[in-house]
């Protein structure tokens, strides 16, 4: 099953160039001009149009692309809806059948394992689920789609320079709608700088090679700033007199502050005092919390969505031992639609919260917790029907 939506790494996407194929228009023009683009990239003629004779454009990409309800579910809801006993057994499993693998990983990166066995299972489920669009017609639908062409177009060269390299075939190879491919689902770019050959069979494999993709995946996020050897995520205990609009991403205090404030561990010690950290509650101040370190940052370079990256990173500490966190008792939230019209209401009020779409995001998160403050209520950003009357 597909969960993820676009890798942050989709977001470092190269500049564009002057020879750029424009998106829209007709479709067959655009793969004329995409062939026209590569040879200005240094590509064989005949090898762009190889590459390129057989793609087409697909409507169930397009379908997909737009359809991504399930990130408008809250933590507690999400995270229980992907994480399972039956997933935490396999990921154990998969860690002693690959010691070695992940023995590796965690000397020369200095990753821990169950920050990729988290991203395998939710990715992948550890490999049974890769997706089965083709992926070459997937990146040039979406590069033609005006939506997010500056995303997509890059990645069609790279999956073309794959293909010269052995390692992509037009025809066959698939993945998820959005392009990515294999086991951890990497982007044809992303392949191509941070792939390795964890096998050794002279290829990079990342459909059919557990070494070859998990590998590649502790190689991206080291390449994406992964600190080795620190933690990420951890659940802990708020007093209740907290200044809750310094919690959240935007703000960072050493660890050793957060514990002068009585932020306490729920199990065991934080960790070195002297890190920079952020609390997390990601349905308010009555809900479950945590202490996201700095390699927790790392995770949106990966995902831009926060419900998932909070999961992925939680499901990485379960894997290690950590309890079922504390649900605690949250105020209620808003529906789908009551989200949009509370997002409509912070646009109305200058708020940027990006699209109107019902899921709370980092915009809307931000605006919530402004409103919050202006009218005396805790500033934890949590939106409630209770704020939604107010506006």
């Amino acid at each position: 099953m597909r969960i993820a939506i676009l890798m942050g790494a989709m977001a470092a996407a190269g500049a564009l160039h002057a020879q750029e194929t424009p998106c829209g228009g007709g479709f067959d023009a655009f793969v004329e001009g995409l062939k026209a683009e590569a040879v200005t990239l240094g590509h064989a003629p005949e090898t762009a149009e190889r590459f390129l004779s057989g793609v087409s454009q697909s409507d169930a990409v397009l379908k997909a692309d737009r359809r991504q309800g399930i990130f408008q579910d809250p933590f507690i809801t999400f995270s229980r809806k992907l994480i399972s006993q039956s997933r935490l057994d396999k990921g154990r499993q998969m860690a002693e059948r690959h010691d070695s693998v992940f023995a590796r990983i965690e000397q020369d990166y200095g990753l821990s394992r169950g920050v990729l066995l988290a991203f395998w299972a939710f990715e992948t489920d550890y490999g049974a689920f890769q997706g089965d669009y083709n992926t070459l017609n997937a990146l040039v639908t979406l590069a033609h789609d005006c939506r997010r062409p500056e995303i997509f177009r890059p990645q069609i060269f790279s999956a073309l320079s794959l293909y010269e390299n052995g390692d992509f075939d037009p025809a066959t190879t698939t993945g998820a709608w959005a392009g990515e491919i294999g086991m951890v689902q990497m982007l044809p770019k992303d392949i191509l700088e941070n792939g390795v050959d964890g096998d050794g069979d002279g290829h990079v494999t990342l459909k059919t090679s557990a070494p070859d993709a998990l590998l590649s995946g502790a190689k991206m996020l080291s390449h994406l700033g992964w600190r080795p050897n620190e933690p990420w995520l951890q659940e802990v205990v708020l007093p209740g007199d907290l200044e809750w609009y310094d919690t959240g991403m935007h703000a960072t205090k050493t660890v050793a502050e957060w514990e002068q404030l009585g932020v306490r561990a729920r199990n065991g010690q934080l960790d070195d005092g002297r890190l920079e950290a952020s609390i997390v509650i990601p349905q308010g101040k009555d809900g479950p919390a945590f202490i996201a370190y700095p390699n927790f940052r790392v995770y949106f370079e990966w995902n831009q969505s926060f419900t998932y990256v909070l999961t992925a990173a939680y499901f990485g500490t379960r894997l290690e031992g950590a309890p079922v966190y504390d649900a605690g008792n949250p105020a209620p939230g808003l529906s789908g639609d009551q989200m949009k019209r509370l997002q409509a209401k912070l646009t109305e009020r200058g708020y940027d919260v990006g699209e109107v779409d019902g899921i709370l995001g980092a915009g809307t998160r931000a605006a919530v917790r402004d409103v919050q403050r202006e009218f005396g209520l805790p500033a934890d950003a949590w939106p409630t029907p209770e704020l939604l009357q107010r506006l």
